[in-house]
């Protein structure tokens, strides 16, 4: 009750957008669509600070501000892909309501872990608390809260069980970087230091392949939804190792002690399920697609095997920090704050989250990171 009250809340915000045909920064100081969860959009001056700068209240800077938004955004498209994997193969209740799940498919996921149901509606309903938190403490400060609402134009699943509604992302022609799992294997190479790693599974990088059925007939033969299952078992970590990383980045650029407290209390909600996925992707089998070749390799078999490779290791092993002279810490990779959030941006971009979205919203998410790193300490 208490969180629909505060959805309830979020929801008042509310602008209408511009019929005018200006400029993309003018139209973000005019507010995005209203409906959902969301609220108005972040308000932006040609030079890429709040348009609210000098007026700011509650002791937020504009840098600690901008930070919040980008992270309200980054939140609100996580909660975007997360209930399309909730409405197919999660639990479907009050807590994450929408669809009513695609028991084939719900199977394949299964078959990572027993499990798997009840941790994507737990994922899903963290990300939507996340977001409306951040957009509720804006409000709180006097700053604009961020809403997407006016981007939700893509299509959903046409498989049984999906809603059939307006979404901000593109599950189905996902091209997967694995790199995380070496990456956190590596015992000497740390991405801070551009050091760069191996994808667990290479033919995710090599084409476009759908994390969810895209209708009906994509819940056979068994080895597809299979291999539809496996790849969102290792795009689920792939998201949330994202997070792991951007809130320690970020964190590093705030001022005010209380939004220090909000990134450091948050951030490990996200590594919390890193590690559960990356555990879970451990148990997807071997195999290949046969409608598309896409192949899932057994990790702890040559050529891959070894510690770089092995299934049951989910604690990220020791590797070089600030410096070589120092010895190896374990630790969360990559914890380099310049470029944090445009990086995240590209990341997601890469992985075809937003195949299919207008060039505004590319935009209005470019502004958003762009405004996030220009963020300073004490700024």
């Amino acid at each position: 009750m208490a969180q629909n009250t505060q959805k309830g809340k979020i929801m008042t915000h509310t602008v209408q957008p511009s019929q005018h045909a200006t400029s993309r920064r003018s139209f973000l100081r005019k507010g995005l669509a209203a409906g959902g969860a969301g609220a108005i959009g972040a308000a932006l001056l040609a030079n890429g600070v709040p348009a609210f700068a000098e007026a700011e209240s509650g002791g937020l800077t504009p840098g600690d501000a901008a930070i919040l938004r980008f992270l309200s955004a980054a939140e609100i498209l996580e909660t975007d892909f997360w209930q399309q994997y909730n409405e197919l193969g999660g639990i479907q209740d009050s807590e994450v309501p929408g669809g009513s799940g695609s028991a084939a498919y719900t199977a394949a996921l299964k078959v990572l872990d027993g499990d798997m149901d009840q941790y994507i509606h737990d994922n899903t309903e963290d990300e939507f608390t996340h977001f409306t938190f951040i957009n509720a403490y804006l409000v709180s400060k006097g700053a604009d809260p961020v809403n997407l609402d006016t981007f939700r134009t893509l299509p959903s699943s046409k498989a049984t069980g999906a809603q059939q509604i307006g979404r901000l992302t593109n599950l189905m022609q996902l091209t997967v970087d694995t790199s995380y799992w070496t990456k956190y294997r590596s015992r000497t190479k740390n991405p801070d230091f551009g050091d760069t790693f191996p994808p667990a599974v290479p033919g995710l990088l090599k084409g476009q392949f759908p994390a969810i059925p895209r209708d009906d007939n994509d819940l056979s033969p068994a080895d597809h939804i299979q291999a539809i299952a496996n790849t969102a078992g290792f795009h689920f970590a792939f998201i949330e190792q994202g997070g792991t990383s951007l809130y320690p980045s970020l964190a590093q650029r705030v001022t005010h002690p209380e939004v220090l407290r909000i990134l450091l209390s948050i951030g490990p909600t996200e590594t919390m399920h890193f590690q559960t996925w990356q555990d879970k992707a451990g148990n997807a089998p071997a195999l290949t697609d046969p409608t598309n070749g896409l192949v899932f390799p057994d990790l702890n078999a040559a050529p891959f095997g070894g510690e770089d490779f092995q299934t049951n290791l989910i604690m990220p092993e020791p590797t070089v920090f600030l410096s070589r002279k120092f010895p190896p810490v374990s630790i969360i990779r990559p914890t380099q704050t310049q470029g944090a959030a445009m990086g995240a941006l590209k990341a997601l971009t890469d992985d075809g989250l937003f195949i299919g979205q207008s060039k505004e919203f590319f935009a209005v998410l470019h502004d958003l990171a762009e405004a996030a790193d220009a963020a300073r300490h004490g700024g």
